[in-house]
């Protein structure tokens, strides 16, 4: 029984990782006493085990390869390999070395309180937090409480001997201290190609194991088929239609064997699964307010919790499902900041489209980089997903080798670009790029399809000569002819 007593406050978020410290920053920027509670460190997982030491890792292999894409440069670099400790030792610098004292330093800097532990729901308005030492404390919430706890990494429940190999998933595969000798690396979206284009390029020897016949299958087929390229050519064993049925490591220590479905038997010294995520709601007390455990948080366009009587839960990030990118949670914590300073402020709600409370570009136009390389870079509806929602559409395609500007950013530059227009509004409903230094590009891209530009006004969107943003000239010419 809970005999602590209620601790008050305006709005309580729980989780402190980008989305979370963004709905705490909107609230408290309003006026509105936020306190945050969170059991990890301050910063979540995007600053300590995501995007950050992700992006660390793979900064260094895009930039030895772009030096190596140039006469004189490619000299200057020679055959010489990545500096595996220098690596390492920067990764180390984004994390912080997974110290989140300049984090916690901005919280109090903007009047946002922390309360260290693991938050539950207890009831409307009501959060009790068990602390490191076992105690609880309680606290309550005048408007709003926000569940930010984002999602975790997903292993197959049915893999004999999974547990007992303890895999690596994307927490172990951004944080290692060394480059494992050898590699295997289980699925192909983002954090497999991702974490596989980096420890190849670390030393490691990989094997890449997909279930399916492609890589990255959310994202147009040739954006799979140039990553394939890409890290084959730099020595990736990638294997198509591969299931793993059963892995072996004695006393949880030394090599790992993997039985394949085909009785083929590999050997690694570490394993990652790259399987896919889930929410982080199996123990946030959700059975409390009347909705199931572990289980997605449907929300409306304001993050505003359904099911939950009286517009005072909301779920911002991943845990709704919307779209699982540190930059749409990031803009779902503005819109739900709002929307809970309105309410509480008295103000109706604008939820109408493009409204200040409404989240429309998760569903318009949720771009997202792959940092392998070549990288990928894409936003709004593949070709395929256009065609199954109806619409009229016809699709542009260009050799990005072909611009000018890719010529000067490599002697040899391989890419292609895609956009999917929409015949009947004359606008782009979607754009794929890929190529080294396409992540650059994907703004435009962007603000082309959320923003719902006339193709009539891009064409006098006129790109600098030479760059790579010259594609766009090719892209539009298509779609008007």
């Amino acid at each position: 029984m809970t005999t602590a007593t209620p601790e008050e406050y305006d709005v309580i978020v729980l989780g402190a990782g980008p989305t979370g410290e963004n709905v705490a920053d909107r609230t408290a920027a309003a006026g509105l006493r936020t306190v945050i509670v969170e059991a990890e460190l301050v910063g979540g997982e995007c600053s300590y085990w995501a995007c950050m030491p992700s992006k660390a890792l793979l900064r260094p292999v895009a930039a030895l390869a772009e030096a190596r894409a140039v006469a004189g440069a490619r000299e200057a670099v020679g055959n010489g390999r990545l500096d595996v400790a220098a690596v390492l030792a920067r990764r180390d610098s984004f994390t912080s070395h997974w110290s989140d004292d300049g984090q916690v330093k901005w919280l109090r800097d903007t009047g946002i309180e922390l309360v260290r532990g693991h938050g539950r729901l207890a009831g409307v308005r009501t959060v009790t937090v068990e602390g490191e030492d076992g105690g609880e404390r309680v606290l309550t919430a005048r408007h709003a409480v926000a569940v930010c706890t984002g999602s975790r990494p997903v292993l197959p429940p049915d893999v004999p001997g999974l547990a007992e190999a303890r895999p690596w998933t994307s927490r172990e595969a951004t944080s290692a201290s060394a480059a494992p000798g050898r590699l295997v690396v289980v699925g192909g979206g983002v954090v497999g190609v991702e974490m596989a284009t980096a420890w190849r390029a670390l030393g490691s020897a990989v094997v890449l194991l997909v279930r399916g016949e492609r890589l990255l299958p959310r994202m147009e087929p040739f954006a799979g088929e140039l990553v394939t390229e890409g890290l084959r050519e730099a020595g990736v064993d990638v294997r198509f239609a591969a299931e793993v049925s059963a892995l072996e490591r004695a006393d949880g220590a030394g090599p790992v064997l993997l039985t394949l479905g085909d009785g083929e038997r590999l050997s690694a010294d570490e394993v990652l699964y790259a399987t896919g995520r889930a929410p982080r709601t199996a123990d946030v007390g959700l059975e409390q307010v009347g909705l199931k455990p572990g289980d997605w948080l449907d929300v409306d366009d304001s993050c505003t919790v359904l099911g939950v009587d009286g517009g005072w839960l909301y779920a911002a990030g991943d845990v709704n499902h919307r779209a699982l990118l540190t930059h749409q949670g990031k803009y779902q914590a503005r819109i739900a900041g709002a929307a809970i300073a309105a309410r509480a402020q008295g103000h109706a709600l604008d939820t109408s489209r493009w409204g200040a409370h409404a989240a429309s570009a998760d569903s318009a136009g949720a771009p997202q980089v792959v940092f392998t390389h070549p990288e990928v870079a894409a936003v709004g509806l593949t070709l395929a997903e256009a065609e199954r929602a109806g619409l009229r559409v016809k699709h542009v395609d260009h050799d990005l080798g072909a611009v000018a500007g890719a010529s000067l950013y490599g002697d040899e530059y391989r890419g292609r670009a895609r956009v999917v227009f929409d015949l009947d509004r004359k606008l782009l409903v979607g754009a794929c790029l890929v190529g080294p230094g396409v992540a650059e590009l994907l703004h435009s891209a962007t603000v082309a399809v959320v923003g719902e530009v006339p193709i009539d006004r891009l064409w006098h969107a006129v790109p600098a000569y030479p760059t790579m943003s010259e594609v766009w000239l090719r892209l539009l010419e298509g779609c008007r002819g």
